[in-house]
């Protein structure tokens, strides 16, 4: 599963490092939960446009749109047979930018927050699904899933799932209407992690339970715990 991220860079660096102009993030986010809008990009007159989503699925066909609290994560082994995600799959894929992402480590004391991300510290993106819905008033609220896979070898002893990370290389073909779906499955696997010290692996770092709240949203959220004696308290089931 994935319900928290974070997205620290600047508008402007963001935009450069993903090559893209015209995005809208207004500022660093450090806690980024459901139910927020986000920065994603779509296809759009043939190449990447940016784009603001909520983050939660709300299905077009769906009458109730508080759907979105469940769907905020879509399996990537079935999603292209569920009926909430299979139109979204065909026609609705998008990317999430994001630079880190939390799981919780089980335990006996409760649940302590790790943060996730490149060795570079770079930003990436995460395969979405988004969907146009449109209420009785004509309300139109646009939103997003992540789909999550099986977790890389790195981060398998603290979660299972991960949310699916795509290479620079295999954005175009996630976007690309054309991209038939076998090949598309091919890209929702875990993320080939090639191990510590690489800039392209996958860092784990403890951080506060201050992440535990959505209404904490500042560096103090992916800084690491307090020392010994001077924790806060665990986040508890």
């Amino acid at each position: 599963m994935c319900g928290r991220y974070t997205l620290t860079q600047d508008q402007e660096a963001l935009q450069v490092a993903l090559g893209v102009e015209g995005l809208v993030h207004p500022r660093p986010r450090y806690n980024v939960a459901p139910s927020q809008e986000m920065p994603a990009l779509i296809r759009r007159d043939g190449g990447v446009a940016p784009t603001r989503l909520r983050w939660g699925l709300i299905p077009s066909w769906a009458r109730d749109p508080s759907i979105a609290n469940r769907l905020i994560n879509a399996r990537a082994e079935t999603a292209h047979t569920k009926p909430s995600f299979r139109s979204a799959f065909r026609s609705g894929r998008c990317l999430i930018p994001a630079d880190g992402f939390f799981e919780w480590l089980k335990g006996p004391g409760g649940k302590r927050p790790f943060r996730i991300h490149l060795e570079s510290k770079e930003p990436f993106t995460l395969a979405g699904l988004a969907e146009r819905w449109e209420s009785a008033s004509g309300e139109v609220i646009r939103t997003f899933t992540i789909l999550t896979t099986d977790a890389s070898e790195s981060i398998s002893e603290i979660h299972h799932r991960m949310p699916v990370i795509l290479a620079p290389e295999e954005r175009d073909t996630w976007l690309d209407p054309s991209t038939g779906p076998d090949r598309l499955r091919a890209l929702l696997r875990p993320y080939p992690d090639p191990g510590p010290g690489h800039a392209r692996g996958l860092a784990v770092q403890e951080v506060s339970t201050r992440v535990n709240s959505p209404a904490h949203d500042d560096p103090g959220c992916i800084a690491p715990p307090p020392p010994p004696g001077h924790d806060l308290p665990l986040f508890r089931t």
